[in-house]
């Protein structure tokens, strides 16, 4: 699984996250998106890697800016940890 974080300009409330997160399921099969205008960024899982140029376009279109893309290998972690942990 892939970890994508994306920095994108011209988010300013609730809704526009919501544009870049549907936009974004549109466009891919993705496990999960979310995105902050607070911080100007969009975090998205998937399977497999998303390619940056049309991640940029599927965004771009909607009418924000793309800052940045990167991608890093992702693992999900147990909900429920008890490895190492004495009783």
């Amino acid at each position: 699984m892939f970890k994508t974080t994306v920095r994108i300009d011209g988010m300013m409330c609730g809704m526009c996250e919501a544009h870049i997160n549907d936009a974004i399921r549109a466009a891919f099969p993705v496990k999960k998106v979310s995105s902050s205008h607070k911080t100007g960024v969009a975090e998205i899982i998937s399977e497999a890697e998303i390619p940056e140029e049309a991640l940029r376009a599927a965004i771009e279109k909607t009418g924000y800016t793309v800052v940045s893309v990167s991608v890093e290998p992702f693992e999900k972690k147990p909900l429920f940890s008890f490895k190492g942990k004495n009783r």
